[in-house]
């Protein structure tokens, strides 16, 4: 999943990116809220996390700006802990949660995966169930459905988890790739291909039909 972090604390930025990339996420990275309004609208990002107090355009001006446009990507929400009003107006706004500053960073980890899995439909959990396959965000392992469990690499987890929430979609390998890499990566499509057989051999070729010129179905079966 790729996540657009919105925040202007050098410092925290610094951390919450190694601790989102462990946890398994692309991450870019907007220092203000000119930047972020606009790579919002870019239709590549799976969830936000967007500070209010942004410079150059705060983050409720940026929110309700990503609202009118029809855009349906979920929302994280950081305020002071203090300012309760701006909590209401980001609600109000169209956010999907909120956090207050300071947080521990494995309650930002557990309202991501739970704003993710209610945007694709699925009751809020640590794990994605699909076609006997268990993924564990916790861990970033796969358990199939014979019992054996396999770790997956930060690549290998990020795709499966796109394949399983976007189950019975035809996804094109340019798709994929806007989500499973961040700006920085080497967006080499082909690499796509590399990352799905080696996904196939983990957890069996019938589960990832290829549909020659369109991309990638993982079968809802």
């Amino acid at each position: 999943m790729r996540l657009l972090l919105v925040e202007d604390d050098l410092d925290l930025i610094h951390t919450l990116e190694k601790d989102l990339e462990r946890a398994g996420y692309a991450v870019d990275v907007a220092n203000d809220g000119v930047d972020a309004k606009f790579l919002g609208c870019e239709g590549i990002y799976d969830v936000v996390v967007l500070d209010l107090g942004l410079p150059k355009l705060n983050g409720l001006e940026v929110l309700k700006y990503w609202r009118n446009k029809g855009l349906l990507l979920p929302v994280i929400v950081l305020t002071a802990r203090d300012t309760w009003h701006e909590r209401i107006d980001g609600f109000k706004a169209g956010a999907d949660d909120y956090l207050g500053k300071p947080f521990h960073v494995e309650e930002l980890l557990a309202r991501l995966n739970a704003v993710l899995q209610r945007s694709n439909n699925n009751a809020p959990s640590k794990t994605l169930k699909k076609q006997g396959l268990v993924l564990d965000s916790t861990t970033q392992s796969v358990t199939l459905d014979i019992g054996t469990t396999h770790e997956l690499t930060g690549v290998e987890f990020r795709l499966l988890r796109y394949f399983m929430s976007h189950s019975g979609k035809i996804l094109s390998k340019s798709t994929l790739t806007d989500h499973v890499y961040d700006f920085d990566s080497d967006k080499d499509s082909n690499v796509i291909e590399v990352y799905v057989k080696r996904l196939r051999k983990i957890i069996g070729k019938h589960r990832i039909e290829t549909r020659r010129g369109q991309g990638y179905i993982f079968k809802d079966i």
